[in-house]
């Protein structure tokens, strides 16, 4: 099972890292980091739009896990808000995609795989679809927001 209780050390992209619930000294990181990925992926909207204390705002209420490289930098973060079983965001750094920490986060949430996690994620946004899906997740729904068309997605649960 999930959870940052089961504190881990893994490997990405050569590198140990370890996941665990947000610290206070690593908020400005995360919001630094939220701020860049955003505006590097979200190319269709106007990047003046973004702003670094946006991080405090959206995740507000919400449980943040973090995942650290040994040198205490931080390579991605998820936020859930628990209530709901809802996925609101998960940024991992542009350096460290594609290299474990996004499945390593999602396996950090409590309760993971038994939850029947949602989430909503922008269609523009091919790359995260395409991540969300290949780790069993599926369209649940449609909706448009401010920042365009997005798809509903609920985690199907492990297969086999």
């Amino acid at each position: 099972m999930g959870g940052v209780s089961e504190f881990e050390t893994s490997r990405a992209g050569g590198g140990d890292y370890v996941v665990e619930a947000l610290a206070d000294a690593d908020r400005r990181e995360v919001a630094r980091l939220y701020y860049e990925v955003r505006v590097a992926t979200m190319t269709w909207l106007d990047p003046s739009t973004f702003d670094e204390n946006d991080f405090a705002l959206h995740s507000a209420g919400e449980e943040v896990i973090v995942a650290k490289s040994g040198d205490g930098s931080v390579l991605g973060f998820v936020s859930v808000w628990r209530a709901d079983d809802f996925i609101h965001m998960l940024y991992v750094r542009e350096s460290s995609q594609g290299s474990g920490v996004g499945a390593r986060l999602l396996q950090a949430l409590p309760g993971w795989p038994g939850h029947r996690y949602r989430l909503k994620c922008l269609v523009r946004n091919t790359r995260a679809s395409a991540f969300y899906t290949s780790h069993g997740f599926q369209v649940t729904g449609r909706g448009v927001s401010d920042d365009g068309e997005y798809v509903e997605m609920t985690f199907a649960g492990q297969q086999g």
